[in-house]
């Protein structure tokens, strides 16, 4: 799983303006290995992965209740990270594990989920605009002086449908 983001995050670092050395970090791969322990080893968190028959696994996916306290965690839930191995960028993989985030929602009556998206990171931004998601205006510092942005994905209730009905929202225009 570290292995997987490690390669993602350099890949899209490096895509944003990073130089090689700073998306490669050793000290930073001991870190992102310890978080998907953290992951794997709480009753709060899910981590997920996703295999290709013959490839192994090349992507993972981590969700849970939202970090930041003005998010309520009884309506939403946090995708925390999906990373793709750069060889299967488009390929499907991404969109899969999202479908399971959207899903997991749905399946557990949230209305909304809440991610945060490193903002030199065009790729992801248009891979989660496109599915719904959009900026609420929320920032943090991140790397390289380039913020995070918050992003809100949230799902239709249809007049008579349950909560334990609801569907993911799809834009009625495709994200620009």
């Amino acid at each position: 799983m570290a292995d997987i983001h490690t390669r993602a995050r350099s890949a899209y670092y490096l895509a944003g303006g990073a130089t090689e050395e700073a998306s490669d970090d050793p000290a930073s791969l001991a870190e992102r290995e310890a978080a998907w322990a953290r992951v794997i080893a709480s009753a709060h968190l899910t981590g997920l992965c996703a295999e290709v028959r013959g490839k192994g696994v090349v992507g993972v996916l981590a969700m849970g209740p939202p970090k930041d306290t003005d998010i309520d965690g009884s309506l939403y839930r946090q995708l925390f990270q999906i990373h793709v191995h750069p060889d299967f960028w488009g390929r499907g993989v991404g969109g899969a594990l999202h479908d399971t985030f959207t899903e997991h929602l749905v399946a557990g009556g949230f209305t909304g989920g809440v991610l945060e998206a490193w903002e030199a990171n065009a790729q992801a931004r248009k891979f989660y605009a496109k599915r719904g998601w959009r900026e609420d205006g929320e920032r943090r510092a991140g790397p390289r002086g380039v913020d995070y942005v918050r992003m809100r994905l949230h799902l239709s209730v249809r007049p008579g449908v349950r909560r334990d009905q609801l569907v993911a929202w799809k834009p009625s225009s495709p994200a620009r």
